[in-house]
């Protein structure tokens, strides 16, 4: 049942990353240059609907929170994040719009998924070499969240649902306020 439910809602979040032209690289990279703002209205939106569902489900009690982890933080991620940014900068894909393109017809998608396969594989080859080295160290020690958990440390003191409930209100607020265009 669990491959049924992900086929369907993956199936959804395609067709809504479809919908909204997120599979389109050049509304991601005029969202990236600051000139067509309404995907990134959307994107503000969206995390800012759903964290205030999601941390409000939690702490009502409806959506159990141990389904939720929290990777370690360690230099290899930040650097791994800079090169997913950088390559979604180039190529106007992430993984998950990269893939919708794909599905959508869209050619130049397929060689953004096959280079990310062949970085993936090389990662895969080379990650025996490197899991000793300075990219793999601990930051900030390791499993560290923003605000306070119940099962994690944190980097401020304060409860964790106020911290959320302010960051979606501060994102639903930044995308009702900026213009869908900036001026030319």
């Amino acid at each position: 049942m669990d491959i049924v439910m992900a086929i369907i809602f993956g199936t959804l979040f395609g067709f809504v990353l479809q919908r909204i032209g997120a599979a389109d690289p050049d509304k991601i990279i005029g969202m990236l240059q600051l000139r067509d703002l309404h995907l990134m209205k959307t994107i503000l939106l969206a995390v800012g609907v759903s964290s205030l569902l999601l941390f409000s489900g939690m702490a009502v009690g409806v959506i159990d929170s141990g389904h939720l982890s929290v990777k370690a933080m360690y230099g290899g991620v930040i650097a791994g994040g800079l090169l997913l940014g950088l390559g979604w900068a180039i190529a106007g894909f992430c993984p998950g719009t990269g893939v919708v393109a794909a599905g959508a017809g869209r050619k130049d998608a397929w060689a953004f998924i096959l280079g990310g396969l062949a970085g993936a594989g090389i990662f895969t080859v080379m990650y025996e070499r490197i899991s000793d080295g300075e990219l793999f160290e601990r930051l900030f020690g390791g499993k560290v969240t923003l605000a306070m958990t119940d099962k994690y440390d944190a980097l401020i003191n304060i409860d964790g649902l106020l911290v959320a409930g302010s960051l979606a209100l501060t994102f639903i607020a930044i995308a009702w306020f900026i213009p869908m265009q900036l001026r030319k």
